[in-house]
């Protein structure tokens, strides 16, 4: 499989990882939209939101308390953060690995574009 976020997880490229336990990691975007933007994906590979089934529910249910976690620790979660995923190529989903973005750092406007 040649999917970056798989390589991210093993190491095999380099990235910013702010957040990680034994199923999900957490890393800074590369080309950031705003003045904290976070990637949290799970470590399994997942190709997006159309490929979860009741059995990943605790894993989705820890991704969110991970988003709040690291909106705590990076000073965004009093002003305002947003977590979005993106689901299949017309939503924006660049990447085939399921995954959620940590906005915040700036006022945001809705809807979102």
């Amino acid at each position: 499989m040649d999917c970056i976020f798989c390589k991210i997880v093993k190491r095999e490229i380099p990235s910013q990882i702010v957040y990680e336990n034994e199923r999900i990691l957490a890393f800074r975007d590369i080309t950031p939209q705003a003045p904290v933007h976070i990637l949290i994906i799970p470590k399994a590979h997942i190709t997006g939101l159309n490929d979860i089934s009741r059995d990943h529910t605790e894993l989705l249910g820890e991704i969110q308390s991970a988003a709040k976690e690291i909106a705590e620790k990076e000073n965004i979660s009093s002003s305002g953060y947003r977590v979005v995923t993106n689901c299949g190529k017309n939503a924006g989903q660049a990447v085939d690995h399921l995954h959620y973005h940590i906005l915040g750092g700036r006022k945001f406007s809705w809807p979102p574009g």
